[in-house]
């Protein structure tokens, strides 16, 4: 099966509940993700991104595209606490309170463990899993306070897979893996429930520039469909993991993927 299957409509999974995702400009998981919570029915909707052009532009095609009008944008580095303790409280404010987070934010790269600096690796460490933990933990005394509330985490297989030149990708998201499943049990004393999402390979346009057509093919000729995700069949299980099906689960991490080695 090479051929994604048709777009799934929106089934009000989120029907009344509000929803606030980083770095949700684009064409990525966190834009399908933004447009799929629409379709769900989620009442009010933020977007974060650190391109201010670009989430403008996100903002107003969301808008477009689903007909909710209650959809907003903040600019926010998930790396400088200042801005991720402004983000929380804008769609606190905004949103009449956080029903859903969903961590989006991440930065990857190709390199070499013996070719890579300091700098590089700490870079994708502090994007991808610190800035995670900060926007959980600016989030969640909001959450546990109301007793009520769902975060989803966007892991990736490579948390638990190896692959040349993502050494510091591959940490960074099992580190995610590891901060969702603790920073849940600490939650679900509160009522809120974190859990996570790991795809493989989505494609979308960052990705395309991000990596070269033959790694992309290789990784994509891998899977057990033959082919890599569409970017809203990862945002689906998010919708999942964010409605009230998912009232059970708790630290969880889904695989969107074959899980071929």
């Amino acid at each position: 099966m090479k051929q994604a299957p048709p777009y799934v409509p929106g089934h009000q999974l989120l029907a009344g509940k509000s929803v606030l995702i980083t770095a949700a400009a684009g064409a990525g998981i966190g834009y399908s993700a933004a447009r799929r919570s629409a379709e769900e029915g989620c009442r009010a909707l933020m977007i974060s991104d650190v391109h201010p052009r670009r989430l403008e532009e996100a903002v107003a095609r969301l808008k477009a595209e689903t007909g909710l009008e209650a959809i907003h944008g903040q600019l926010c580095d998930v790396t400088v606490e200042a801005q991720v303790q402004a983000l929380v409280e804008a769609a606190e404010q905004q949103l009449g309170g956080v029903d859903v987070l969903i961590n989006n934010a991440g930065l990857g790269g190709q390199k070499s463990v013996v070719q890579m600096s300091d700098e590089e690796w700490t870079r994708v460490l502090d994007v991808t899993l610190t800035g995670t933990f900060r926007m959980t933990r600016a989030m969640l005394p909001h959450m546990q306070r109301r007793g009520a509330g769902a975060i989803v985490n966007n892991a990736s297989v490579l948390g638990w897979r190896a692959q040349k030149e993502q050494a510091h990708y591959a940490a960074a998201k099992a580190g995610v893996m590891a901060l969702t499943r603790c920073s849940a049990l600490e939650a679900a004393e509160h009522g809120v429930r974190i859990n996570a999402v790991s795809p493989s390979i989505a494609l979308h346009d960052f990705l395309k520039k991000a990596s070269s057509e033959e790694l992309l093919a290789s990784l994509a000729g891998r899977e057990a469909f033959g082919r890599a995700a569409e970017v809203w069949e990862v945002a689906n299980v998010m919708m999942f993991l964010a409605s009230d099906y998912a009232s059970y689960m708790v630290g969880e991490v889904l695989s969107v993927s074959s899980q071929q080695a």
